[in-house]
């Protein structure tokens, strides 16, 4: 089933109802990420998905109704998954917004693979294609193919880091003191038990999960817990199931959720890495991404996508009122 064949909602959007940023003094001190505008309230988090749509290590676009999708996408699988780990989530008080239990962060990524792709440089293709077979319990054959199903799902995790993730052995994980050699193994039977139940859902729903990445936390227990965002479009990696057998027969790459026509843009009318100020993107294009992250929705739940209220920024404050918090705030 290729994209254009999906029955996808078509919502006309005020770009004025863009959620660009927050600026919501009275939830509490922010840090702003790349997607999300994080309000810390010392016990728990008021994590708030914007639509803001990053690339070249910059925001590129604002993409009407992304924040919502990637916040309910992650609401539907955390209540899916909760039977094999515990997750930071209170409470889901707006489209746009989670309030999470605030977690001790586990300084590594749970990075689980499952098919021979990608291009980067820590891609398990690229590895492979450099000569690699050893990776951790999987040692693979030679002669394999590139978007080839691996043998089985590899845990292949980074370390979370200020300056940039690096994949390293767990031995070296653990040596470095990122990890105890007992939270390794708790990290690594979750992130592939979780992978396991998003195999199962995602190919009920017509979609293959290709690889993905989880982040937990502990809590005031030492136990471990799923935070962040679980198995969306901008964190996991999916194919179409119906085509990926012929297409993988045939040499050709598989049929995917495509966001680079985005990025294409940006690289063939300015230099995204240099420029000071970029372009604006094309509306035509904004839209066509803002379907397809709608559709994706739609396909991974199976649920119809009913856009929030507008102007967003109204309802947020609105719908944000209980975790108002009465103390002021300064930086000393």
């Amino acid at each position: 089933m290729g994209m254009s064949n999906l029955q996808v909602l078509s919502i006309g959007v005020d770009m004025a109802d863009v959620l660009k940023e927050t600026n919501f003094t009275w939830l509490g001190k922010k840090k702003a990420g790349k997607v999300r505008d994080i309000y810390d309230q010392g016990d728990k988090l008021i994590l708030i998905t914007t639509d803001r749509h990053s690339s070249f290590d910059r925001i590129i676009a604002h993409i009407p109704w992304k924040g919502q999708v990637l916040n309910q996408i992650s609401a539907w699988w955390f209540e899916k998954t909760k039977d094999i780990i515990s997750n930071h989530v209170i409470s889901i008080p707006d489209p746009n917004v989670t309030v999470a239990t605030n977690m001790k962060m586990v300084p590594v990524e749970g990075v689980v693979r499952g098919y021979l792709t990608g291009v980067t440089d820590t891609a398990i293709w690229t590895r492979y294609s450099r000569g690699v077979r050893d990776f951790g319990d999987v040692v693979l054959p030679d002669r394999m193919k590139k978007n080839q199903k691996l043998p089985q799902p590899i845990f292949d995790p980074t370390t979370k880091e200020e300056t940039h993730d690096r994949t390293l052995t767990p031995a070296e994980m653990i040596a470095e003191g990122f990890i105890t050699a007992g939270l390794f193994e708790k990290v690594k039977e979750k992130a592939l038990a979780l992978f396991a139940r998003g195999r199962e859902l995602a190919a009920k729903s017509g979609l293959i999960l290709v690889d993905t990445k989880y982040e937990f936390g502990t809590d005031e227990k030492g136990e471990l817990v799923l935070i962040d965002e679980i198995h969306t479009p901008d964190s996991s990696r999916y194919w179409y199931l119906e085509s990926y057998e012929q297409r993988f027969a045939e040499g050709k790459e598989p049929e995917y959720f495509d966001k680079e026509f985005l990025r294409l843009w940006f690289k063939n009318n300015c230099d995204p890495y240099k420029d000071a100020v970029l372009p604006e993107a094309p509306d035509e294009l904004v839209q066509e991404m803002s379907r397809r992250y709608i559709q994706m929705y739609e396909q991974i739940t199976g649920l119809k996508f009913i856009p929030g209220d507008v102007p967003v920024e109204a309802r947020l404050e609105k719908n944000l009122q209980r975790y108002r918090i009465y103390i002021s705030y300064s930086d000393s």
